[in-house]
């Protein structure tokens, strides 16, 4: 039976409402009502999250859950099956099985007394993919959905792979290992009663790591596409209001979805990282929820509140800063329009030429070329790939242009505004059968510094096909046609646009395992570019504003002793190191907090670039009145030329003592990657 908490401040709290399945299995709920005496005969339209993230572990009466149901809505949140306090297993993320749980919660909640028959799913980072994911079975009663920081592709933008490259820190440092031990945590007797036992050993049982299933999918292909929109946009019958971040692992999908859907559509985006945009680095930070609560009063209770009559494309064009990884603000403003495409936007193609120069014609010349050495740690300036640590700004580009072979504007004398996708087009060659090229559109400002815009990347071996690579010829050579990640940019009079070309992207990217000797080809028959997507320069600012948010937002820090993101030379070895620190604890209630520590330290060498090994460490402890639990989780992932090699342990005890222990150990051939 479900758990009801004393009303506070106008709100009810009901406690893990179990719904049933078609296959028997029950999946469990929490809700936050308007308080009401007969708050169960009260119909309300609700927003539902659906997150495999232990809802228990929050503490109630706070949230965005808590002010729906205080303006009026139902604030719901559903742990999917195998985690948290539902009941059945979890072996990987966005099954189809869990996306069928919660179309059929969705019309389950439909048949209940408190509901109005109208449910919107919100949520950010995974909700925000099981938003789009279940919209896409178009259920008769999701009226609309607002996803945060989500992808239409689950190979081509997700943190898995990039350009048919594995992604290197973020599954080993953060998310992918951190996983195995938070669907390893018990649930809560007080809440779970007497199946208590029962769901924690069927957790335990069944608890497979998602690490093994990707790298086991080295390829785009078949396993890719069921949580994947890309293919179906049509399938999503419900409005959709997007948001996203320019500085979040995400930017692509937002505007790439709004351009092919054909349902009522709002998308926004801000400058921010994998945060929620009233506490995101960078910001300007805004009180988003407003936002989300104008679009579900539309939509959900059918108020006449204008939102459907703004410009449903915001963006924040941004400028440039100060290239600092700690800066807590971006320069720009925000800029809407009533498409995208914009209307008046054209294509600036421009064309690598002789002496570093990036310009509107092409080379005459019949056989340039410039040439460089792959050097697998080529990166270490462009941030890291946001979804979920709370720091990772790029720097100043200048330490890795070293590396690479660059192609500058002369001077501009005139603003340059790009909105969309840059699209690079390269002639190559190499000498290893496996080589990435990744480019770098940076911002230069009269003192030299260089500030990153966007980047992309292309494993060679995938010039042609994401799902069936080719080794590349050594001296062949090669048209490779990759987009670089969406963005908004105003580049100043007075600066320089630059393209950086190098076969790494460190520690994001995994590098490919081949030495090799590269060449650029820029000459009249085959002529590199970039292509830019211009847009109108916009000199009127403040097309629209914002509430600020009230959050206060400082740098993540920890004690002295303890970095949190450091890169670390190893002369002798000729290595580059990454060392990664968070850690966190959120108090659920008066008896009970939990810590999570998330520990990771990457290696790559620039003599051997097969030799890369990454060990992250996750650990979760419990405090209770009635004990301790910890769960502890270790992943080694490292490669040699012809496989990647995993191992990972996981260790629990209770109150010290050892409960349960389990490992895995695989070994992956490498897919030309």
């Amino acid at each position: 039976m479900p758990v009801e908490f004393p009303p506070k401040d106008g709100v009810r709290f009901i406690k893990n409402l179990m719904i049933p399945m078609s296959d028997g299995v029950h999946i469990a709920m929490d809700m936050h009502v308007p308080d009401s005496e007969d708050w169960a005969q009260q119909p309300l339209p609700l927003i539902l999250e659906y997150i495999p993230y232990r809802k228990d572990d929050s503490l109630p009466y706070s949230g965005y859950h808590n002010l729906f149901a205080q303006k009026g809505f139902i604030g719901a949140r559903i742990d999917c099956r195998g985690s948290g306090s539902s009941e059945g297993i979890n072996t990987d993320e966005y099954a189809q099985r869990e996306q069928q749980d919660c179309v059929e919660a969705i019309e389950w909640i439909a048949r209940q007394s408190w509901s109005s028959g109208k449910t919107a799913m919100f949520g950010a980072s995974y909700g925000g993919f099981t938003a789009v994911q279940v919209a896409a079975h178009h259920p008769e009663h999701l009226t609309t959905i607002i996803p945060v920081y989500f992808t239409d592709d689950r190979y081509t933008d997700d943190c898995h792979y990039r350009g048919g490259c594995w992604r290197c820190y973020y599954d080993v440092g953060s998310y992918g290992a951190s996983m195995i031990g938070m669907n390893a945590m018990p649930p809560y007797p007080e809440y779970s009663g007497e199946k208590w036992g029962e769901i924690w050993e069927q957790h335990l049982a069944h608890n497979i790591p998602y690490l093994l299933t990707w790298l086991a999918n080295q390829t785009d292909g078949e396993y890719w596409r069921p949580g994947s929109i890309r293919d179906r946009y049509d399938s999503i019958k419900c409005s959709v209001f997007m948001i996203g971040g320019w500085r979040d692992g995400y930017p692509n999908p937002p505007l790439r979805t709004f351009e092919h859907l054909k349902v009522p559509k709002k998308v926004w985006v801000g400058p921010w990282n994998h945060t929620r945009p009233e506490s995101a680095i960078p910001g300007p930070r805004v009180d988003y929820l407003q936002e989300v609560l104008r679009w579900c009063d539309y939509w959900l209770k059918g108020e006449e509140n204008g939102v459907m009559d703004e410009p449903p494309v915001c963006v924040y064009m941004q400028g440039y800063d100060r290239p600092d990884p700690y800066r807590l603000n971006t320069t720009g403003y925000w800029r809407t329009e009533v498409d995208f495409p914009v209307a008046d936007s054209s294509q600036r193609r421009l064309y690598l030429s002789p002496e570093g120069k990036l310009g509107g014609s092409k080379s005459r010349s019949e056989g340039g070329y410039e040439t460089y050495t792959y050097r697998p740690t080529v990166g270490i300036r462009g941030g890291l790939w946001s979804g979920g640590v709370p720091f990772g700004l790029p720097g100043d580009q200048r330490s890795d242009e070293i590396h690479s072979v660059n192609f500058s504007t002369e001077i501009l004398d005139i603003p340059v505004e790009i909105l969309g996708m840059p699209k690079v087009i390269l002639h190559v060659s190499s000498t290893a059968p496996v080589m990435a090229f990744v480019g770098r559109l940076s911002d230069v400002a009269p003192d030299g510094s260089s500030a990153l815009v966007c980047s992309g990347v292309l494993n060679g071996t995938r010039r042609d096909s994401l799902t069936d690579p080719e080794p590349l010829e050594a001296g062949e050579i090669y048209e490779l046609v990759f987009d670089l990640d969406c963005t908004a940019w105003r580049f100043e009079a007075g600066h320089q646009i630059r393209l950086s070309i190098s076969s790494a992207d460190f520690p994001n990217l995994w590098p490919t395992p081949h030495n090799g000797v590269n060449r650029i080809y820029r000459n009249k028959n085959q002529s590199s570019c970039v292509i830019l997507p211009l847009v109108p320069v916009n000199e009127v600012r403040d097309q629209v504003s914002f509430p600020p948010s009230s959050n206060s937002v400082e740098l993540y820090r920890l004690s002295p002793d303890k970095p949190v993101w450091q890169i670390v030379e190893d002369l002798m070895g000729d290595r580059v190191g990454l060392k990664t620190l968070t850690e966190g604890t959120a108090r659920v209630s008066d008896n009970m907090e939990v810590t999570n520590v998330r520990d990771l330290e990457i290696w790559a060498s620039n003599q051997d670039p097969s030799d890369v090994v990454a060990i992250g460490k996750h650990l979760r402890r419990i405090v209770r009145t009635d004990g301790e639990t910890t769960v502890d989780a270790v992943c080694n992932l490292r490669s040699t030329k012809e496989a990647f090699h995993l191992t990972i342990d996981l260790d629990i005890k209770v109150n010290g003592i050892p409960h349960h222990q389990d490992r895995w150990v695989k070994s992956f051939p490498r897919v030309l990657l």
